[in-house]
Parts: C-alpha cells; structure tokens; sequence
C-alpha cells in the first residue's frame, strides 16, 4: 500500500503492532505498542517509567516548543509527571547556527516552564530533510498503581473534553499559512487570535490530567493528535473493546477553528488537536468532574458515554437518536492541506 503524507493509518499500525508484540518481550514492559495507548510504561519498583517519543513534521515556527509539550501530553494522558526530554534536531542543508540555537532556545524555555530537564539528544544537518524536524523522546515517572492507560474505558462512562477541538492545528495553519488565510477571506485579526492559540489556551494538557485525576473517578485518558477527535475517540474505543456514542452538538469548536477550516474546506473533527484532553469518566463523578475543571480555568463538557460493545467496537456517533458512524480520517486534515489540493 502507497502511503500518503501523515500519520500511518491505524488499520496499517495495527497490523505492525501485531507482529512486533508478537516478539519476546521484557516482563517489566507494563504497557507497550497499542492503538491508542499514549505512552509505554516500564515497572521501576515502586515507581512507573514511562517513555513516550513524538516527531514534529508539520510546524516550523515554534517548532521546539511543539516537540516539548506534545510529548509531555502524552505522559501526563497516562497519570504520569513528565520529567526528561531528549531531542534529535534535523536540520536541512544551509542552515545557520543561529537557526539551531533557536529551535534549542524554544526547547529548553518550553521545557522550564513544565519541570522538565532536556537530558541530551542529537543534532545533524542532512539532505534528508527540506525543513527542521524535531524528533522528542520525554520520559516521566508515575507512582505504581496510579496510571490511567487508553484501554481503562469502562461501559457506562462519561466521556469528557476539555478545551475544544483543533486548537493545534488552528494555531498551526495561522503561524505556517497566514497569505494563505487572507487570500481564503479570513481577516487578520482571526489569524492573530489563532495563531495565539498556541499560548491560549495553549496546547498543553498537563493541567487538564491533574484536575481529572485530583477530582477522582478517571478511569482513562487520551491525547487529542494527529487525525483529530474522530481518530481519538476510534482509538480509545478500539483500545477498550467498547463502543462510544458522542452527542456532536457538545463537541467544543472555537470560532476562528471554524472560520478557518469553513475557509479551506477542512473538517476540524479530523484536525490534529493538542491541548484537548478526552476522559472516560465514572459516570457518579462526571458532573463534579467537569465542575472542577471548570473551577481551574479549563473548558470541558461532557460530550458522550461509553457503551458496551456491539460488532468490533463499532464507534457511534448520535444524532437526534439516530446512530451513524464517526468519520474516519485516513491523514490528518493538516496533511491533507500541506499535500495540496490535488492529493
């Protein structure tokens, strides 16, 4: 199978998955390759590792920062505290010095801000990239007991978001394709505030995992990524084995998403989404939860509940009672747009 730009689809992935899972693994190896599992986690004793590695291919602007807080999403979507970073910086030929210590100026900032120590890495120039890619690897730590993994969605939970959807992806197409938005129609005080939405909200969802897992009844998370919201919930419902039905209406589209994506002709369920948060969440707590996290300044509803699972953990989406199945997204509607029209 020819292969576009993007996330490989998961169909591929689990297919993979299966092979190398197939192999002789570590016993400590608590959580290792899975569709919709965020990060592995290693038994240390009393502590849990956790690892977790994440490209930047699509952002150049800021793309240090990026690469520090999608990686430590991922940690903290497990119940984990992020901790390290390792960063491999590839850089494209005639870059400058001055190019570099920028992207890691961006790396060590992002990762103050967060607690995190950049722990080593590596930084090449090669023509085997047209523009800068950074490639993180974070490690965290949990108390053993403690994590949250994809699979803990239980039938009967509540599904939270907080945020809202395609604020990466919002912020990203501001930043990368301003000219772009303004021949579209798309003003330029639209294109400021989502190129802002970098920083506000912002794409970091470690505050979102603390107050879900402080409010108590969390029996999964899950990073909003690459292929968006329709990817994520299809990735935690086939990681549990259930089906999940999602009242769209609750599903939190900010304005200058919508403008944007109404002006490129992109579906923003299936835009990549860093800074949204799904929770599968015991459905006694929900309401405190979502209380909660709205008591810290974060945004989130509670937009679906999980089912038990039907043909294949068929994933749901509801309509005015009647049931249709989520768009599937074989690449990121991000993807889509950098390929060009023609892809």
């Amino acid at each position: 199978m020819t292969l576009k730009p993007g996330k490989l689809p998961n169909s591929a992935l689990a297919d993979i998955i299966s092979e190398i899972n197939d192999q002789r693994q570590d016993s400590r190896l608590l959580i290792g390759p899975g569709i919709g599992e965020d990060a592995a986690q290693i038994d240390f004793g009393p502590n849990i590792l956790i690892a977790k590695s994440d490209p930047i291919t699509f952002a150049t602007d800021e793309i240090g920062r990026y690469a520090v807080i999608v990686n430590a999403n991922d940690i903290a979507a497990t119940g984990g505290t992020p901790k390290w970073f390792l960063a491999t910086i590839l850089m494209p030929l005639n870059s400058t010095t001055e190019q570099v210590r920028d992207i890691a100026q961006q790396l060590s900032t992002a990762a103050s801000e967060i607690n995190v120590t950049i722990a080593g890495g590596h930084t090449e120039i090669t023509p085997a990239v047209t523009q800068p890619v950074v490639c993180g690897f974070m490690l965290g730590e949990a108390t053993a007991g403690k994590t949250v993994p994809t699979s803990g969605t239980k039938p009967g939970d509540t599904i939270i978001l907080t945020k809202g959807i395609a604020i990466e992806g919002t912020a990203i197409l501001a930043r990368e394709a301003p000219e772009t938005l303004a021949t579209a129609g798309i003003d330029s005080e639209t294109i400021e505030r989502a190129a802002n939405l970098l920083r506000h909200p912002g794409m970091s969802v470690l505050p979102d995992a603390a107050q879900l897992l402080s409010a108590g009844g969390v029996h999964a998370m899950h990073d909003v990524t690459e292929g968006g919201i329709a990817t994520a919930i299809a990735e935690m419902a086939t990681a549990a084995n259930v089906d999940i039905q999602i009242d769209p209406t609750r599903v939190h589209v900010i304005p200058e998403t919508a403008a944007i994506c109404n002006a490129l002709q992109l579906d923003p369920w299936g835009l990549i989404s860093s800074g949204a948060m799904l929770a599968a969440v015991d459905p006694t707590l929900a309401t405190i939860t979502v209380s909660a996290l709205k008591s810290a300044g974060i945004e989130a509803t509670a937009i679906g509940k999980a089912l038990e699972p039907t043909t294949q953990a068929v994933k749901l989406l509801r309509t005015d009672g009647t049931a249709t199945a989520i768009r599937s997204f074989d690449r990121d509607e991000l993807a889509r747009f950098f390929d060009g029209p023609a892809a």
